[in-house]
């Protein structure tokens, strides 16, 4: 995945519009390797999926900020999050429009909107419009857990 970079998506009206994307990963491939775990890194850095309903977040409601678990840059918040029932944490929003980055995916077949960290380019999961389910912007982002460490809120 590091060494091609796919084409950033020509978006729709209501997904916010990235003219590049970001910087190359500061680290080595070696160096991925030896900071995540081989689950982590067949998902964050090979556009891996882990299978529904197996990840640590697809069903919790602690309040709290997601960051990614590749560099810790802070994604998602809480209060964005929804119950999709799709077996991955879905949110309605990401914590600001430059967070993400959003690139075609036509892999597997499908024509899907790939959602990757703006900070270190590693894959999260995908978003989807149009599905009905009742949130502000109609999307879903769909997020590996293993893409994610959840900070919860101080109480």
């Amino acid at each position: 995945m590091d060494a091609a970079q796919p084409t950033p998506l020509p978006h729709g009206p209501s997904l916010p519009r990235r003219s590049s994307l970001p910087h190359p990963a500061a680290r080595t491939d070696a160096e991925w390797r030896d900071r995540l775990t081989p689950e982590e890194y067949h998902v964050l850095r090979e556009a891996g999926t882990e299978r529904a309903y197996t990840g640590e977040y697809w069903d919790t409601h602690t309040k709290g900020s997601y960051r990614c678990r590749a560099c810790g840059a802070e994604l998602f918040t809480s209060r964005e999050k929804f119950d999709s029932h799709c077996g991955w944490p879905s949110f309605w929003a990401p914590l600001a429009d430059d967070a993400v980055v959003y690139l075609h995916d036509r892999t597997l077949g499908m024509d899907r909107v790939e959602v990757r960290c703006a900070t270190c380019n590693s894959h999260l999961g995908h978003v989807f419009e149009g599905e009905g389910y009742a949130t502000p912007t109609d999307q879903r982002f769909c997020i590996n857990s293993i893409s994610l460490t959840l900070v919860p809120e101080a109480e």
